[in-house]
């Protein structure tokens, strides 16, 4: 699964619409057949296929579950967005993808958006479950400049995939939904703070080792008073 999904990210994940709920819900070859996208919301193909893969029955509640719950999560932490759960059935377990995206259009000077996919891997031995998380985030960011012209825009873009690996005590069968709820916020946070560090904090360690932010007369001054504030001092102690 590793593999295939550094393979499938390298694109913006799409959105489309369920035509029976009116809800969004977003697109990948995980939830492909052919050319059809399967629904997670109401477990249907578009455009329609009589014979598409779908989970079993048993899998598809655990489905319906992880839905609502990542639906409240992104509204908790993305404060809305679109958000997709799908899962399919392997011949030792389960595996499954929490999709979540979010797009700010923002003022005319600044907009970005957020892509995010982790793959899980479950593998169930009695009342333990071993779970091997695959995630990727996507992040894309314009900036204007003070014109609000294209002339003085400033793109960053980029991808970080990361890797996590735990066993967990499974109670019931929605004990999955909390398990990975768990591992995907965690990893979330971590990169999240990567992608900053990254990102913004090099770029700017850059930009200010290319160009001081202060213009070379008020650096000039601002020595000189410190080399006559260090003089002064020194003279005292003399």
């Amino acid at each position: 699964l590793t593999e295939d999904l550094l393979a499938a990210v390298d694109q913006p994940l799409k959105v489309r619409q369920d035509a029976h709920s009116g809800k969004e819900y977003l697109v990948c070859d995980y939830n492909r057949d052919g050319d059809s996208y399967r629904s997670p919301w109401t477990n249907t193909y578009d455009p329609p296929l009589a014979d598409g893969n779908v989970p079993s029955e048993r899998l598809r509640k655990l489905e319906a579950s992880a839905n609502d719950a990542f639906s409240t999560y992104k509204d908790l932490y993305y404060e809305g967005g679109v958000s997709s759960v799908y899962l399919w059935d392997m011949d030792e377990s389960f595996a499954g993808v929490v999709l979540i995206k979010k797009v700010n259009d923002g003022t005319v000077r600044s907009k970005g958006s957020w892509d995010s996919i982790h793959v899980v891997e479950v593998l169930e031995t009695g009342r333990q479950a071993r779970y091997k998380l695959t995630s990727t985030v996507m992040l894309y960011t314009v900036a204007s400049g003070a014109r609000g012209d294209r002339q003085s825009e400033i793109n960053l873009s980029g991808s970080l995939t990361r890797q996590d690996e735990r066993e967990l005590l499974v109670e019931d069968p929605n004990a999955h939904v909390a398990n990975i709820g768990r591992m995907v916020e965690d990893m979330e946070f971590k990169m999240r703070n990567s992608l900053q560090e990254v990102y913004f904090g090099k770029t700017h360690d850059i930009v200010n080792g290319l160009r001081s932010a202060a213009d070379l007369g008020e650096t000039k001054t601002r020595e000189r008073l410190q080399r006559d504030l260090f003089g002064q001092l020194k003279s005292r102690k003399d």
